[in-house]
């Protein structure tokens, strides 16, 4: 690989580029609280008779897949895990990013990529699981985010589980929908009102395409401690892996699944293969890693590419497989320490997804353990 010749210097890696939040731990709590009702009610109100999380919900498929390190990747980029040059196994679930089941069309086109890296030899984040030997990554399908503070966490986890209702009312909906969004339910004082977070919502609403999740590009959203430095993540799909997809662009409302049928059929038919790439922070005023609503721009910094993502040819149709991909967990904290999340709301993830993680399991009736490999969970692929 030709290393890329910086002509910025990286910002590094130290704890004081991420301050706690103040009244964290308060806002902590009312997160988990609204969380956790909306799962114990999900049980009947999903009307499928089982909890689903609190935010990808539907799961559109489980792609089994190699990860593989690059060798030669330029000393800025070669960090941590990315030292080691090798192939490992990796599950990738596609899904929505709202709190519900239902019509594609009534869930929009904010989707995600979480993907799961096996045989990683470093300990996790994770106190419950520190010898798990996975590396997972949460992505959604655009590079900003619409929230900043644990304390709005609360009310975005309110408007995902709300959502539904607001769209169901039509342009009377969307109109409350914007108000309860930016005054926090009507809470907040004029000075906090959460105007660029409405920008950034509304900025990724109208990037988001309808079109085969193949062909999209996936973010970290929030940054990443990479080694010594400070980034962002994205997987996009390599320019002849995105040519070999047939069907491309995809209309809602001509059926109420559109993603899943889309996946199935190209995954069947041929592999794919996508780039996983790093954006070095350059400048913190400029790439900030406590606004996730400012895109970090690529002619400050541009991403580069460490590993590479491979789907063989394979068909995930039967609902086994939807099975198997609501059966596990994904978190951003699922990582060695050289590659921590970084910012307020990176770390209100850390203990949300995991106590969302053990009461869904709870009320399912699962076992809830970190598979070891493929096959723990897709029994018959090694």
């Amino acid at each position: 690989m030709t290393a890329p010749e910086l002509d910025f210097t990286p910002v590094r890696y130290s704890p004081e580029i991420d301050p706690p939040e103040p009244d964290f731990e308060r806002s902590l709590a009312k997160c988990l609280d609204v969380i956790e009702t909306f799962e114990r009610g999900s049980v009947e109100g999903e009307g499928e008779n089982r909890a689903v999380r609190f935010a990808h919900a539907k799961a559109y498929g489980l792609v089994r897949g190699t990860f593989e390190i690059l060798d030669g990747v330029p000393p800025a980029y070669a960090q941590g895990v990315y030292a080691v040059p090798g192939t490992h196994d990796a599950l990738v679930r596609y899904s929505n990013g709202l709190s519900h089941l239902g019509a594609d069309r009534m869930l929009g086109n904010v989707v995600g990529m979480a993907t799961k890296v096996f045989g990683i030899d470093a300990r996790t984040t994770l106190p419950d699981e520190p010898v798990s030997r996975t590396l997972d990554f949460n992505m959604i399908n655009g590079p900003i985010f619409f929230c900043n503070t644990a304390a709005h966490y609360t009310f975005l986890s309110k408007l995902f589980i709300d959502l539904p209702k607001y769209r169901l009312d039509g342009r009377r909906g969307n109109h409350q929908m914007y108000y309860d969004w930016v005054t926090g339910y009507g809470t907040l004082p004029p000075d906090q009102w959460a105007w660029d977070e409405l920008g950034a919502l509304l900025r990724l609403g109208a990037r988001a395409r309808w079109q085969n999740l193949l062909l999209s590009s996936f973010f970290s959203m929030g940054a990443v401690r990479h080694g010594d430095h400070v980034a962002k993540l994205r997987i996009r799909p390599t320019d002849a892996s995105a040519a070999r997809v047939r069907l491309r662009d995809l209309d809602p409302n001509s059926r109420d699944e559109v993603f899943r049928p889309a996946l199935v059929d190209e995954l069947a038919r041929t592999d794919h293969e996508f780039d996983f790439q790093v954006q070095l922070c350059a400048d913190l005023g400029t790439m900030p890693v406590d606004d996730l609503t400012v895109e970090w721009e690529e002619h400050r910094s541009p991403f580069v590419t460490v590993a590479r993502l491979r789907f063989p040819r394979q068909d995930i149709g039967d609902a086994d497989n939807l099975a198997a991909a609501d059966g596990l967990s994904f978190t951003p904290w699922r990582c060695p320490p050289e590659h921590v999340p970084i910012g307020p709301i990176q770390t209100v993830r850390k203990e949300v997804y995991r106590r969302s993680s053990v009461l869904r399991h709870d009320l399912n009736g699962q076992h809830r353990a970190e598979p070891a490999s493929v096959a723990d969970v897709l029994p018959g692929h090694e």
